[in-house]
């Protein structure tokens, strides 16, 4: 067996500048350009992701990163209130409502691109809601 320390994702981009605004203006993420040009992503929850510049980058077609929210309207509210499209998808598959979020058939979830064309999601996340509720109990409040 290999002895991990650590683990983190890596994806593809076109555009390092383009993905910084993105990640960092649009998402409001914690990034950096290292000294090699790549994008370090730090992500909620303390892990990390990394953006690498691929001058033949094909975007994934797949999701590459999900973002777990507590509200999914609010935060493709937010999301389109940055200019972020969730309506992504037309087919029938994906049973998305006219805003992009697809409800009912497990975690509700809405998929976005990032400038390079990579498939990233806002999904329900139990977890959060949980975190919310305790904190609407105990009288906590979020500054």
């Amino acid at each position: 067996m290999v002895t991990i320390d650590n683990a983190f994702s890596g994806f593809s981009v076109d555009d390092i500048a383009a993905a910084e605004r993105f990640y960092g203006g649009s998402l409001g993420l914690d990034v950096r350009v290292n000294e090699m040009g790549i994008l370090e992503i730090s992500l909620p929850g303390g892990g990390h992701a990394i953006a690498y510049p691929k001058g033949d980058h094909t975007p994934a077609s797949f999701t590459i990163l999900n973002f777990g929210v507590a509200d999914i309207d609010v935060a493709v509210d937010e999301l389109n209130a940055a200019g972020i499209v969730t309506k992504i998808y037309d087919d029938p598959d994906y049973g998305t409502d006219r805003r992009g979020i697809s409800r009912g058939r497990g975690p509700d979830i809405a998929w976005f691109r990032d400038p390079a064309g990579n498939v990233l999601s806002v999904i329900a996340d139990a977890a959060s809601d949980a975190r919310a509720d305790a904190g609407a109990e105990s009288g906590a409040s979020e500054d």
